[in-house]
């Protein structure tokens, strides 16, 4: 019986162009080219506008990919590059393949889906027609994963593009008015607006009105991620879920954090998937899981539980950053790694202050 079956690696990178270790897998029949769907990368950069190490790591992985799969293989691979690698945080990325398999497909086995949009023009940068663009992407990803039930998905990973003063200056010139003229801030509303795409084709949201985009967070989606970066105009989209039609021992399950020291829906997922409940992961524990897959924000009153931060007023270091490295620290230590992907900006992911988190592991 012919299936299909989610492969994924973790691979660590010694910079963000270093492709070494995955050319190494490829060699030794580890990773099959032309079976990569997806990477998801944690470069070391600042993660803001003028973060080049995406960009960079993006080149250097289409480079190889053409090399091994063809160019027109390579340009259908989604690569979402997450800059940022604050605290423990361990550069590195996770390598998604789905595979033909000739055997009997398992309820609940991993199913991926991935899809390619459009470019926006950039005054449709965190605006409606963003949101639209990303719901038709997810449902297109969701179709290609053949999951029907949109409960059946358990993390979305969107890389949406950002405005630059080029990208201003070039809507301005035809007359078109952009959302924001602050670059920085066009990275948070792409997000938001990316987010609540997802959000809307999983049914977590009704109708939107744009001046909902990036303020009203009360309209939130539990399983979105959405990373900006520089180095695209379209979104790169990847749906992870059960569909039919899938076999092989990987397994996923998620949760949400309430805030950036809410461990407990995470322990409860890593118990769904037979990882323990209690304490830090035994060695064993470890080495069957996968990859974890996290949001992170600080919270809009710049206060946890209570207490003041800095978060939102240090003019050092923005709030994205100072959110990877604390959440990451938070989840490396439930897990007993920090190879982990967290990305900050959680923007209409999950609640204020919070984030969604995936987990996928191989079955017991």
């Amino acid at each position: 019986m012919s299936t299909r079956r989610a492969v994924v690696h973790r691979i660590v990178t010694a910079a963000p162009d270093d492709v070494s270790g995955l050319e190494r897998a490829i060699a030794q029949g580890r990773i099959v080219p032309g079976a990569i769907v997806a990477i998801f990368g944690k470069t070391e950069g600042n993660g803001l506008v003028n973060d080049w190490t995406r960009g960079l790591a993006a080149r250097a992985l289409r480079d190889l990919l053409g090399r091994h799969a063809g160019p027109e293989a390579a340009e259908r691979v989604c690569l979402v590059m997450s800059g940022g690698t604050e605290g423990g945080l361990s550069p590195h990325v996770t390598v998604f393949e789905v595979r033909e398999a000739d055997e009997a497909a398992v309820p609940g086995a991993l199913a991926i889906g991935h899809a390619h949009t459009a470019d926006l023009r950039p005054e449709q940068v965190g605006r409606l027609a963003q949101v639209a663009s990303v719901a038709d992407g997810v449902r297109a990803a969701m179709r290609a994963a053949g999951i029907v039930d949109p409960d059946e998905v358990h993390f979305v990973q969107v890389k949406c593009p950002l405005l630059t003063s080029e990208r201003i200056a070039e809507a301005r010139g035809r007359d078109a008015d952009c959302a924001t003229a602050d670059t920085l801030k066009s990275m948070g509303l792409s997000r938001a607006a990316a987010s609540l795409g997802i959000a809307a084709a999983l049914g977590e949201v009704g109708a939107l009105e744009e001046a909902a985009i990036g303020r009203d967070f009360s309209l939130a989606s539990s399983r979105a991620s959405a990373s900006a970066g520089i180095e695209l105009m379209g979104h790169e989209i990847v749906v992870l879920g059960r569909g039919a039609g899938w076999s092989g021992p990987l397994r996923i399950d998620h949760a949400t954090m309430a805030d950036a020291l809410d461990v407990e829906p995470v322990r409860a997922a890593l118990a769904r998937l037979g990882l323990g409940a209690a304490g830090q992961l035994v060695a064993a524990q470890r080495a069957r899981l996968v990859a974890l897959l996290a949001k992170a924000e600080a919270p809009s009153d710049g206060r946890l539980r209570g207490l003041r931060t800095t978060m939102l007023t240090d003019s050092d270091h923005a709030a994205t950053r100072h959110a990877r490295g604390f959440v990451g620290g938070v989840l490396a230590g439930l897990v007993g790694h920090a190879e982990l992907y967290v990305s900050g900006g959680a923007e209409h992911q999950g609640p204020d202050g919070g984030g969604p988190v995936a987990i996928i592991a191989e079955a017991p």
